[in-house]
């Protein structure tokens, strides 16, 4: 199972993205948890938000109210819409999820989408 992650770009400072992750590659998978994951060369990978199978959403203090994880479980997607955006949100945005892949016998794992780069400027 791959994740592919899309969506990033340049944004003016206040602005809004939207990112998005699917997962495909196997005939028969289970997605649990998803999450997005930042990076900038400065900082560690810091979490920003996670969202479980049915629904309950967790964030970083530092995106409360500015940006929303959502997914579509037929579509095997989650996606973060960023609103009020600020220079410090710009980073490589991962997406992560836990997966199970059935077709390929392999029990739940944890696994990494390629980063999309989001840069806010004033």
């Amino acid at each position: 199972v791959q994740l592919q992650a899309s969506g990033g770009g340049s944004v003016q400072t206040g602005g809004s993205l939207s990112l998005s992750c699917a997962a495909s590659g196997s005939t028969s998978f289970s997605i649990n948890n998803m999450a997005w994951y930042r990076q900038t060369p400065e900082k560690q990978r810091e979490f920003v938000a996670r969202i479980s199978h049915d629904g309950r959403t967790t964030y970083a203090d530092s995106v409360k109210g500015r940006f929303t994880i959502s997914r579509d479980n037929a579509r095997n997607t989650v996606y973060l819409q960023m609103n009020s955006l600020k220079s410090e949100d710009t980073a490589v945005y991962y997406c992560n999820a836990d997966i199970r892949d059935f077709s390929a016998g392999r029990p739940w794992y944890n696994d990494w989408g390629q980063g999309t780069q989001v840069t806010v400027s004033s």
